[in-house]
């Protein structure tokens, strides 16, 4: 993290893809005694068609303007998919900012009242994966989507979320990396600072992913969890924008097994008169 906290955030993410670039994927014969992981930095600039010291420049900080061939041709050579290169671009055309600055996010009244009459698993979280509301089906799937938990730090250090995954560690890539999709380069909004500092310091399986630099979108999918009462669900998963928030809704395929442990668990949640009423507007983010 020592890159970004220098504001060097372009070097680091080329340092930690090339070290995760193997010699046999670049066609580069992998004998002889090679004292780091990964291509090293004059490989790269061999293979990117650029001198070995204009591209330590770029690791280094030294030169924060690359053109955009030379960017095309390094991400080439790191074998970056579509939402790596344009990340990269990214890195690359960021330009200093003003300090940030917290920003409430606030769920409108009318997405509590969606909430409130869909028949499936839904809540609303934001750009840190902060749970901002729920409904009480989603609560009943799992008591970590209450107003005020943080998806991501349940799932790195709470045992029942970990125990919860069907694949805890697909999960957490996915989520680590979408969250730094998502800082992007507010690297300096007070909430990613403290919500990535926590996990710094409490989790190694985040400062291990983090380090990776890696990035992709969370926007939907397919996930099995196993729920404690009423077994294993394979829910899909779709994530509508809503303003400045995201709507989240899990649903499984109709008539299916899923379908039908879901509405059993939905029984289940009815039973309870203290979750009949869908959580109320909750604009905090900590737990």
């Amino acid at each position: 993290m020592k890159d970004e906290e220098s504001g060097n955030r372009l070097g680091g993410y080329l340092r930690a893809r090339r070290e995760l670039v193997s010699p046999a994927q670049a066609g580069i014969p992998s004998g002889g005694n090679r004292r780091v992981p990964g291509l090293r930095r004059e490989e790269v600039a061999l293979l990117a068609g650029i001198s070995p010291d204009y591209y330590l420049r770029l690791e280094r900080g030294r030169d924060k303007n690359p053109s955009p061939q030379v960017l095309a041709s390094l991400a080439r050579v790191l074998r970056l998919d579509d939402v790596e290169r344009t990340y990269l671009l990214g890195l690359a055309a960021a330009r200093p900012r003003a300090p940030g600055r917290m920003r409430p996010e606030h769920v409108p009244a009318r997405v509590h009242e969606l909430l409130a009459q869909l028949p499936i698993p839904a809540f609303v979280e934001g750009r840190a994966f902060d749970v901002l509301a729920s409904n009480p089906l989603a609560v009943a799937l799992s008591p970590r989507l209450r107003p005020g938990h943080n998806r991501l730090r349940s799932l790195l250090l709470d045992p029942e979320e970990q125990a919860f995954q069907q694949d805890w560690t697909k999960a957490t890539a996915d989520f680590v990396a979408a969250l730094r999709t998502t800082v992007g380069d507010d690297t300096d909004n007070p909430r990613f600072v403290e919500l990535v500092g926590e996990l710094a310091l409490s989790s190694h399986r985040f400062r291990t992913l983090w380090a990776r630099h890696d990035v992709r979108g969370l926007d939907g999918g397919t996930t099995t969890v196993h729920h404690p009462v009423v077994g294993d669900l394979r829910l899909h998963r779709d994530k509508l924008p809503v303003d400045d928030v995201i709507l989240v809704v899990y649903y499984p395929d109709r008539n299916s097994d899923s379908d039908e442990r879901l509405r059993l668990l939905a029984a289940l949640a009815h039973t309870d008169t203290a979750d009949t009423v869908p959580d109320g507007p909750a604009d905090t983010h900590r737990s």
